[in-house]
């Protein structure tokens, strides 16, 4: 027995030291193998500077002057990093619940999480805290499939949790890893999750909403709450369960937060899609060209989509909706109106004296700028295929104003289909510091992507005659009161380069009357338009016009009287705040600052301005464009005498508008009423609006429908009327302006204007 004991004793004894032996060696081998790993022998480890500033795609947020982000610039990440002070509780304590119990009692490794893992082979949850997922998301990866790779990605997520743990505290390390994380739908950190889900900041966010958006981390492609509620539900749940397991909410907050449903608030973020469009599609050229002009101190250039550049712009998000908001309701009504006329057209929806070689070459020229055209001629495909391809019925979804429409039609046919839509364009902007304060570019960005506030240059029609009233004010020193008989006026034949004589006509085809000039500019009067240019000649307007930061190119012609030049709408509302700024030219801004992510200031906006006219004359010209409302082309701004005429029932909602305070204005109909125009003005904010066809050969039949006082005063009305209703904030003005003193030229010269008389 005893030799039987000593050899069991020795078995025992040597299993005792193979045991340690292993221990030790597995101890010594773990040792090297997270030495490995530190110093990078198990792939590239993060150095300490890489640590400090761990780099992530940050997208450019352009900011409205009312502090709302109206758009971001991004390639793949449409990320905003927001603080930890801006994280609700609720959200804090739903990550720590469900994702790292033991969060604020290790340092970057659960050892009981790891332990408890390991024994039951991760059935019973993982092991990673969210130092660890933090470390994965930046620097990691996702995990390799591979086992060897995998275990090495684990020990490296280990170590580099440990180490950002020592950098951070973990307050930081939360906000770091709530904003790495990519929710979907270019949801890209908390700060975008909050916006697309639930349109709201993350510090408005609900117990529920919090809960939602922490279910989400497990795997935000499966717990999907706009495709998969239910199942993202049963995964809130959990997340509120965890909650009452870590005395965060009672029992009874559980019971009522798991009956909630699922609610979202989804407002997708895209390029195409949210506030003003059109205005940050400009900024983004704005932008870059100031990037390329301006490098950093070591010579490289910002990078516009992954720098998180904070641009800060002169819209008014208030506005900028009201502004979209009145131009859709009105180019609504105007385009039933519109439909209703093509049956009566030949060659709808161009005006029936076209004939069909003009409109096949309006197509084809269409097609050819067609974004179809430049992808297929880039493929290298035929101009024989490519012009094949524009006669075969394909499925496509179309514009249509109520929403888009599955269809199938030619490409061609498309074309057709999309030149009957009017477009509009309007832009908004405070005279005495040129801040833009709302752009529309177009009807529908997604589908007519040009924008005719700064792109489109079209005849503005009588908007040019102020500047030649201005002129004539300016340097004979007419008054409104003046006097001139409405006779048809003719310039002679090469008196001011015009080739032929030229005799314009009256919109009425009525002469006989004697006019002021205060009663000639509010009703448009062509013929005294002419008169007032044999008096002064061409050059000087022009002279005027290019000091009013206009420059298109314009003829130095006699009919410039009439609006012939082709002028965009941003350069028009730049030109007539001058008269709402006494005289005063204001370049328009659109951009107050640029900062970087940090808040450092890159760029700072600068007031350019000039002196144009004379105090005296800016207002005369002003008190003659309030002559335009009170009794001229834009009275139905104030008087209800069209509410029993049922075209102008069927055409603007809530007409008429019954406007009380002072308005300066001007209506603009262009030749064949191609193009309808409307310029308000009240002191502190200047309004162009341009609505017109994609073609000049798009146009109403008749002047009724197609005057600017029709397709385009409707619009400002809408607008001013909504900006009106939220006045104590916007602080738009109903004042007067203001009458500068010791004024030499006569102003009294009002009368009763008979209605009936205007054509209404």
């Amino acid at each position: 027995m005893s030799g039987k004991r000593i050899i069991f004793e020795g078995i025992i004894g040597w299993l005792i030291r193979i045991f340690w032996f292993s221990f030790f060696l597995g101890l010594i081998g773990i040792g090297v193998l997270f030495g490995a790993a530190s110093v990078g022998l198990l792939g590239e480890m993060p150095d300490v500077s890489q640590l400090d500033n761990p780099r992530t795609n940050l997208a450019t947020q352009i900011i409205s002057s009312d502090a709302q982000v109206i758009g971001k610039l991004y390639f793949k990440d449409n990320r905003t990093p927001i603080q930890y002070k801006d994280i609700p509780s609720s959200l804090v304590n739903a990550l720590i619940a469900t994702e790292d119990e033991r969060f604020y009692r290790h340092s970057g490794i659960d050892w009981k999480g790891t332990l408890r893992a390991l024994v039951y082979l991760g059935k019973r949850g993982g092991a990673s805290t969210i130092s660890q997922q933090l470390a994965r998301q930046l620097f990691v990866g996702t995990r390799d499939r591979n086992r060897v790779k995998a275990i090495s990605q684990k020990i490296k997520e280990w170590i580099i949790a440990i180490r950002l743990e020592r950098r951070y505290t973990k307050d930081e390390i939360i906000a770091m890893y709530l904003n790495i994380y990519d929710f979907g739908y270019q949801a890209d950190g908390i700060e975008s999750a909050s916006r697309i889900f639930f349109n709201k900041q993350p510090n408005e966010l609900l117990r529920e909403e919090s809960a939602l958006l922490v279910g989400m981390l497990k795997n935000s492609s499966l717990y999907n709450p706009i495709r998969r509620p239910e199942l993202t539900k049963g995964r809130r749940n959990i997340v509120f369960r965890q909650m009452y397991r870590n005395d965060f909410i009672s029992k009874q907050e559980l019971d009522s937060l798991v009956a909630l449903p699922i609610t979202t608030d989804f407002s997708p973020q895209s390029h195409i899609e949210g506030l003003a469009p059109y205005f940050r599609t400009y900024i983004q050229d704005f932008v870059t060209q100031w990037i390329n002009n301006n490098p950093r101190s070591d010579g490289r250039y910002y990078n516009l989509y992954e720098d998180g550049l904070r641009v800060f712009t002169t819209i008014d998000s208030r506005l900028q909706a009201m502004a979209e908001n009145a131009v859709g309701e009105h180019m609504q009504n105007l385009q039933a109106h519109f439909w209703a006329e093509a049956p009566s057209k030949s060659r709808a929806p161009f005006s029936s004296d076209l004939n069909d070689e003009s409109v096949n070459r309006i197509l084809n020229t269409s097609a050819r700028r067609s974004e179809r055209w430049r992808k297929m001629k880039n493929q290298g495909i035929s101009e024989q295929e490519i012009w094949e391809s524009f006669k075969k019925p394909t499925q496509m979804s179309v514009f249509s104003w109520s929403g888009d429409k599955d269809t199938i039609m030619t490409p061609m046919d498309s074309i057709v289909y999309y030149k009957h839509f009017l477009r509009a364009s309007l832009m908004s902007m405070e005279p005495q510091t040129g801040n833009v304060k709302a752009w529309v570019g177009g009807i529908n960005f997604k589908h007519f992507k040009f924008d005719q506030v700064k792109q489109g240059r079209r005849q503005v029609g009588s908007t040019f005659k102020p500047f030649l009233y201005a002129t004539a004010i300016d340097q004979l020193k007419l008054s409104p009161c003046d006097e001139y008989p409405d006779s048809q006026y003719c310039i002679p034949a090469l008196k001011y380069g015009n080739i032929q004589r030229w005799c314009p006509k009256n919109s009425n085809n009525k002469y006989g009357e004697v006019r002021t000039l205060s009663n000639g500019l509010a009703n448009s009067i062509n013929s005294l338009s002419a008169r007032i240019m044999d008096m002064v000649g061409p050059g000087p307007i022009i002279q005027l016009v290019k000091k009013l930061g206009v420059s298109s190119p314009i003829d130095q012609v006699p009919s410039i009287a009439l609006g012939t030049p082709d002028i965009s709408l941003y350069e028009l509302v730049g030109a007539y705040s001058v008269f709402a700024n006494y005289g005063i030219y204001v370049e328009p801004n659109v951009v107050s600052r640029i900062e970087d992510k940090n808040g450092r200031l890159l760029y700072q906006a600068e007031l350019n301005t000039k002196d144009v006219l004379s105090e005296e004359s800016a207002y005369v010209v002003l008190s003659l464009l309030t002559g335009v409302s009170k009794y001229g082309t834009g009275t139905r701004l104030r008087h209800s005498f069209q509410q029993n005429n049922e075209f102008y029932k069927g055409l603007v909602t809530g007409y008429p508008y019954q406007f009380t305070n002072e308005i300066a204005g001007k209506t603009g109909t262009t030749q064949n009423h191609s193009d309808g125009w409307f310029m308000g003005m009240v002191p502190n904010l200047v309004t162009g609006v341009w609505v017109g066809g994609e073609d000049r050969s798009i146009h109403f039949s008749g002047i009724t429908k197609g005057q600017g006082a029709t397709m385009a005063l409707p619009i400002w009305a809408l607008y001013m009327r909504q900006a009106y209703e939220d006045s104590l904030n916007l602080q738009i003005s109903k004042d007067k302006f203001i009458k500068p003193q010791n004024l030499t030229i006569e102003l009294d010269c009002s009368k009763d204007i008979d209605l009936n008389e205007l054509g209404f």
